[in-house]
């Protein structure tokens, strides 16, 4: 039996990017809801909603970083890995609250308008853009390899948007004193927010349930291991995720009369983890196949 290990990219650069984040973030909080209680923009407040779930999410984001930091021990040999992925469905768990609350809140504002305070609004929003653009560049390059940082970089972005939405809502209601304008901002910032949610939930929840990576076609997989010398076939193949971008493999090979048990595994190891996004490789070498083997869940094409 072979085992081929990889680890994870040093992480420093995008931490220390999301606490600087974080503490943007964090100040500009305290602004948003201030002034949101002050000019009674619910538009305001549902940016502030989403700016909490940022925070809320680049916290969580640091704290599963530090986690992944730690070695494996006997009772968890991969690690703390998993902690980002837990991190990152929790975030979206509660993006989907604020989605909820927003919409309930705004279904009533429609019926009876308050009045708002535009300008401030205007001027509040326009530095909170100010921010989220910031904070999106930052986090930009690290949401391509985590699942968690692009949780917190997708909360940034449709922060920045709902931002703009908040601009040109107080410019309206300062121009016309429609101020009905102002939840259906809101319930604008609800609806763009739940596709990102749903989409981070997913990802998370495949992670969770062993489901084979989106970037991998295990049939191919299958066939690239299978064409190998030496190689009769291949049971029990099996590929998951451990953490964002670390990708884990499972088979029993099957090998042909005479072959080299070593150079058919060395051969195994090189096939997969340079042909495909796998990083860390464990394969059983078999003489012949055991009856219980025989039905494998992976069909063949």
């Amino acid at each position: 039996m072979g085992h081929d290990h990889a680890h994870a990219t040093p992480r420093g650069v995008a931490s220390r990017r999301l606490a600087f984040v974080l503490a943007l973030s964090l100040s500009f909080l305290a602004v948003e809801v201030a002034a949101g209680l002050l000019t009674g923009s619910l538009a305001l407040l549902a940016d502030a909603g989403h700016m909490l779930t940022d925070v809320a999410g680049l916290i969580l984001a640091l704290i599963a970083m530090k986690f992944a930091e730690r070695p494996p021990s006997p009772r968890r040999t991969y690690g703390y890995h998993r902690v980002e992925i837990l991190a990152a469905m929790t975030n979206g768990l509660v993006l989907l609250g604020v989605a909820g609350y927003i919409l309930l809140e705004a279904f009533e504002r429609f019926s009876r308008p308050a009045e708002v305070a535009s300008v401030p609004v205007l001027v509040v929003a326009t530095v909170g853009l100010v921010v989220n653009v910031a904070g999106a560049l930052l986090l930009r390059s690290g949401s391509r390899s985590s699942l968690n940082v692009r949780g917190a970089y997708n909360e940034v972005l449709a922060d920045a948007v709902s931002s703009v939405g908040v601009i040109v809502g107080a410019a309206v209601m300062t121009l016309t004193g429609w101020y009905w304008v102002d939840p259906l901002v809101a319930v604008l910032i609800a609806i763009f927010i739940l596709p990102r949610t749903l989409t981070l939930l997913r990802e998370a929840v495949q992670v969770l349930l062993e489901g084979t990576p989106r970037d991998v076609d295990i049939a191919a997989v299958r066939g690239a291991m299978e064409a190998v010398d030496g190689v009769k076939t291949v049971h029990d193949l099996h590929v998951w995720t451990l953490t964002s971008g670390v990708h884990a493999l499972s088979a029993h090979a099957i090998l042909q009369d005479g072959a080299a048990h070593g150079e058919v595994l060395a051969a195994l190891r090189h096939r997969v983890t340079h042909g495909f996004p796998i990083s860390h490789v464990t394969v059983q070498i078999e003489e012949r196949c055991c009856g219980e083997h025989e039905h494998d869940v992976v069909p063949r094409t």
